[in-house]
């Protein structure tokens, strides 16, 4: 049986995992320059360690209410191909492993633009689920295009 690690993030009262081998850098929250004409879902940009990155709002990415920053937002940076890329959460604070048989596989009942980048669903305990996403697959081809033409070298 093949084991992962997950990084565990917060999105409201949910939990989320991404493969910790994705993720660059956990970041504390930092207000972003917005961009004009950019969309919704993009907060703006940020200097990070003398880089100009984007900065997603996953919450207004997924459509969920979005009770603004905490002290314990953070901003989960990957590399999305030769951009990184930052995703604001209302938490991120702890990593688990997960078995292959703890993983069960994206439910039926989810969207095909869901199924896209949601993997699976891990079982922590009886009672704890973990959505299992692909933050690389979170943005259609359209869009890591239009981020991966901003100039914001």
């Amino acid at each position: 049986m093949a084991e992962k690690q997950y990084v565990v993030f917060k999105l409201g009262k949910e939990d989320y995992g991404i493969d910790i081998m994705n993720v660059k850098e956990i970041g504390p929250y930092q207000e972003s320059v917005k961009l004009p004409n950019a969309p919704s879902f993009i907060e703006g940009i940020i200097n990070f360690r003398d880089r100009v990155i984007p900065i997603i709002n996953l919450k207004k990415r997924f459509n969920l209410i979005d009770e603004g920053v905490t002290n314990d937002t953070r901003i989960i940076i990957i590399n999305l191909g030769e951009r990184q890329v930052g995703f604001v959460v209302d938490e991120a604070s702890q990593t688990v492993r997960l078995d292959d048989k703890n993983i069960d596989p994206t439910p039926d009942i989810i969207s095909k633009i869901e199924r896209r980048y949601i993997t699976g669903v891990g079982k922590l305990d009886e009672k704890r689920l973990l959505i299992l996403i692909d933050l690389e697959k979170v943005l259609s081809d359209e869009e890591k295009e239009e981020i991966g033409n901003m100039e914001l070298k």
